[in-house]
């Protein structure tokens, strides 16, 4: 690896205090060193994050945060910290999530050796307390057919590479399922994306989280069809309930199975 192969890593914050700390310590423990991480926090309320946030900052250089004035939203918060970024590699992160020390290091290598420009990687899923209840394993290559039918790259997972895409991209306005509108938009441009079968990330399902509420990011889902592929009200609604609700549904039963397994596994079934 060439050391001027900086990740630039993306995380937004709003309050959440309980598991910011662990999220930035994984990041700052990776055994690849050459990473910035570029915190945009969207308006805290908690004074505990606040703090927290600062003194990170001034701790280790390779933190910087900015403190936006208004709140609105973690594809706004998540732009900010994209158009800071001075790496070639721009990585996700999530305030509540983490990743295993290791990660970095294996995936950009994975990115190199398979010279690919979006890539991605299986991920653990945790309650709260950090009980480990199912694992997430994506399709080793995902295409732009795959990806319109619903989101198969987890954000907390997800790298793209600047400089064979040849230039950043940002997250689409729109208020929700920014991440997968991000990255149909990309694989729009590089045709395919790859996926590492390991797990190396740790996804935090809390009760409370806006990816728990899916019957109410229907209207979100169809709006990536209008928005983003630019497709009509009808055909948006057509290929929603007859292409991506049959493809979602398959993936919640592929989850279903992969996690009993990871489970059995795990317990030493």
């Amino acid at each position: 690896m060439s050391s001027n192969d900086l990740v630039s890593v993306i995380m937004p914050t709003h309050n959440g205090c309980k598991f910011l700390a662990a999220s930035i310590e994984c990041v700052l423990s990776q055994t690849y060193h050459n990473l910035e991480l570029l915190i945009t926090d969207d308006k805290s309320t908690e004074e505990e994050t606040v703090k927290l946030l600062k003194d990170y900052q001034k701790k280790d250089h390779r933190v910087k945060v900015v403190f936006l004035e208004l709140n609105q939203g973690p594809g706004v918060a998540r732009n900010n910290s994209i158009e800071r970024a001075k790496g070639r590699y721009i990585a996700f992160c999530d305030s509540d999530d983490r990743w295993e020390a290791t990660k970095l290091e294996k995936q950009i290598k994975f990115m190199q050796e398979h010279d690919c420009a979006l890539s991605c990687t299986s991920y653990i899923i945790c309650d709260e307390d950090d009980n480990q209840t199912g694992i997430i394993i994506p399709p080793a290559v995902i295409t732009f057919e795959m990806m319109k039918r619903d989101n198969k790259v987890g954000c907390l997972t997800a790298i793209y590479d600047t400089e064979k895409l040849g230039r950043k991209f940002y997250m689409p306005t729109i208020r929700k399922r920014q991440d997968w509108a991000l990255f149909l938009s990309i694989i729009m441009e590089c045709g395919v994306a790859y996926s590492i079968q390991e797990p190396l990330a740790f996804y935090r399902q809390r009760r409370n989280s806006v990816s728990s509420k899916k019957l109410s990011l229907i209207k979100y889902n169809i709006n990536v069809y209008k928005q983003i592929l630019g497709y009509s009200s009808l055909k948006a609604y057509l290929y929603f309930f007859f292409i991506f609700l049959p493809s979602y549904s398959m993936k919640v039963l592929k989850k279903l199975r992969d996690s009993k397994i990871f489970l059995r596994k795990k317990r030493g079934e």
